[in-house]
């Protein structure tokens, strides 16, 4: 005979996190690919839509580089609300149901306050990073003036702006780590769950903190295959991004349980 959890577990709104193995982001890539595989026309859809966003980022603000580099990382920030289609499919294709794209167009309307917020959340950071990533090349490059993308590398690798490089990237990885400290899985739990913009960024943040090493892993593993997509000039985006997306859903359910 099972016994009723005590009342203030029963009420808790926030669900339990799990704690996962070093090698679980491989996986979740793994669990992307096939996804993408079953459902190829949807999924590719969502990947050529990430790649005209990523050719409109450059051709935007191609003579205003200083912006184009904030943009890219906010670009990337704000995948995880981007992505809310390839999560509506990845669960589509885990419940056995028929996969249509114009389904999955509006799944994010189920919980539309809850998303709503969200992306308000994110597009802060994001102006905020954009923000800090001008202000960054502004200090260090006002006399020489702000570098073209063409001699970008030069100064990757150039000691005489080591100060520079070590203050952006910082800057960035500190932006960066916070926004996917709360958003490892709060767009799929905000999906799958209805859960509010709060709780899902809050469980997403004891995920984090659950998990550290391997979040960490898979934050690099996303970066690695996003970076691959851009360096093809954003062909390989088409399915990068679809990819990625798929093994968000998949990292979601092996974390919340």
């Amino acid at each position: 005979m099972s016994s009723a959890p005590p009342p203030d577990a029963a009420a808790s709104p926030f669900p339990p996190v799990a704690t996962i193995g070093a090698s679980a982001p491989f996986g979740w890539l793994a669990a992307g690919a096939r996804d993408l595989a079953r459902a190829p026309g949807p999924s590719l859809f969502y990947g050529a839509c990430f790649a005209a966003m990523g050719w409109a980022v450059y051709l935007v603000f191609r003579h205003a580089y200083e912006y184009a580099y904030g943009l890219t990382a906010g670009f990337l920030l704000l995948g995880p609300f981007l992505a809310t289609g390839l999560y509506d499919i990845s669960r589509r294709l885990e419940r056995g149901e028929r996969v249509r794209l114009a389904d999955t167009l509006a799944a994010w309307r189920a919980n539309r306050g809850a998303f709503s917020l969200f992306a308000v959340v994110l597009i802060v950071l994001m102006l905020l990073w954009s923000r800090a990533s001008l202000i960054t090349f502004a200090l260090h490059f006002s006399g020489e003036g702000i570098p073209r993308v063409d001699r970008f590398l030069e100064h990757v690798v150039s000691v005489e702006h080591a100060d520079f490089l070590a203050t952006w990237f910082a800057v960035g990885g500190l932006f960066a780590l916070i926004v996917f400290a709360v958003s490892v899985v709060s767009v799929p739990l905000m999906l799958d769950r209805g859960t509010d913009t709060i709780v899902a960024a809050l469980t997403s943040v004891r995920a984090f903190f659950a998990n550290p090493g391997p979040l960490l892993l898979w934050a690099v593993l996303i970066a690695l295959t996003i970076g691959a997509g851009f360096a093809t000039l954003m062909i390989g985006l088409v399915f990068a991004a679809p990819v990625v997306g798929h093994a968000t859903w998949h990292a979601y359910r092996a974390l919340i349980r």
